[in-house]
């Protein structure tokens, strides 16, 4: 059974960073994607970062590109996601989710996404 859980999320200030993480637990292959989604009030869930397991290939929204950085640690089969220069418009709900399979590429689109956290809130205020 594959369970992902996220931890990091909080309270801060415009400016400010803020890292998360998320645990995997029950995925072994190395050919898998993980990554991060975001969903803010009233809006879709959208593709904030994603690293291809095996290759550390990073693929990120053209709205984090710069700020946030996501990162993988093989050992302890976890995901961070560095986030800096926090926007109000970066407040969501974020998830970690990831995908099993593929050779090459990030898939940016939720729904070839297989495997999904429960979500952390990140609020960030002016």
């Amino acid at each position: 059974q594959v369970q992902l859980v996220e931890s990091g999320g909080g309270l801060v200030q415009a400016g400010d960073s803020l890292r998360l993480s998320c645990a995997a637990s029950g995925i072994t292959s190395s050919r898998s994607v993980r990554g991060w989604f975001r969903q803010a009030p009233g809006k879709e869930r959208e593709f904030v970062a994603a690293i291809r397991w095996n290759f550390g290939y990073r693929d990120y929204a053209d709205s984090v590109k710069g700020r946030f950085t996501i990162s993988r640690d093989m050992v302890k089969n976890t995901w961070d996601l560095q986030m800096n220069s926090l926007k109000p418009d970066d407040t969501a709900v974020y998830f970690c989710a990831a995908y099993l399979g593929g050779i090459s590429g990030i898939a940016k689109a939720d729904h070839e996404y297989h495997y999904w956290g429960q979500g952390t809130q990140v609020t960030v205020s002016s």
